[in-house]
């Protein structure tokens, strides 16, 4: 009724009936009531011009080769991420921070040959992580360690390394089997007589050697530094203790010379 009072009136009515506009979305996803879609698009890198109030990323089947520690825009309200299928190869310790309230990651089918422990510390809520399908052959337990809330692990089809570095793995494994989801794909590739035996088959006695007491390389190196280090400091300690000695014999036997009594003869 009062919008027809004038044309400035009608304008003001125009607008308030216009549905406001939809948060952001980059060109090359589709977005839905906190939704993002960007997968098969070839990208290379993760897109900046994403909702604040995503919670829901998708980003497979790209070219994505590296998570830098600017790569994502603020994220504080993403539930999921997924990155499979692409070229993932290196993530830095800062790639994830912001993402705290993250839930669910997928990782797999990607390049990762190492992760560590100061990667996954943003991520206090994560529930469920994927590595699957990656190119890693030993895993840092202290990477499941900084995630406190993880309930499900996948980390099937590695070529995983069953020599004596894999033990602190087997240990995390063998006290979280429940986490652990399709622990029957979990196959040693490496040495070639383990090839394809399921790493949650191995026991206590499996690792009996690695057990032992053994001398790294770098034990060696330190020996070879200390060794004549402390020959020569005991050589020059038993010359100096020696010296000290015999200097000490000498003053005694001369403080006994002039301390003997002298018989005066009279002439």
């Amino acid at each position: 009724m009062g919008c027809w009072r004038g044309p400035s009136t009608v304008l003001a009515c125009l607008l308030l009936l216009r549905p406001l506009p939809s948060p952001a979305c980059p060109a090359a996803c589709r977005c839905s009531s906190g939704e993002a879609d960007c997968s098969k698009h070839a990208l290379r890198e993760v897109p900046q011009s994403l909702s604040a109030n995503t919670s829901t990323l998708w980003l497979g089947y790209n070219f994505i080769t590296a998570l830098g520690p600017q790569s994502f825009p603020p994220l504080p309200g993403l539930l999921l991420l997924s990155l499979p299928h692409n070229h993932l190869g290196l993530i830095h310790s800062q790639a994830l921070v912001g993402l705290g309230a993250l839930q669910e990651l997928d990782l797999s089918n990607n390049y990762l040959t190492a992760l560590t422990p100061e990667t996954f510390l943003p991520l206090t809520s994560l529930a469920t992580l994927n590595l699957g399908s990656n190119r890693l052959g030993e895993l840092d337990p202290g990477v499941l360690r900084a995630l406190p809330q993880l309930q499900a692990l996948l980390l099937q089809d590695n070529p995983w390394v069953c020599s004596c570095g894999i033990l602190p793995l087997w240990h995390w494994l063998s006290h979280n089997r429940e986490k652990v989801r399709e622990e029957s794909l979990l196959l040693c590739r490496v040495p070639e007589h383990l090839n394809e035996y399921p790493i949650m088959d191995f026991r206590n006695e499996s690792f009996r050697q690695c057990q032992e007491t053994s001398l790294s390389a770098q034990h060696y190196i330190t020996f070879l530094i200390i060794g004549p280090f402390s020959f020569m400091a005991s050589i020059f300690f038993c010359t100096f203790m020696g010296s000290i000695i015999v200097v000490y014999h000498n003053l005694r036997r001369e403080s006994h010379f002039w301390r003997r009594p002298r018989i005066c003869r009279g002439r």
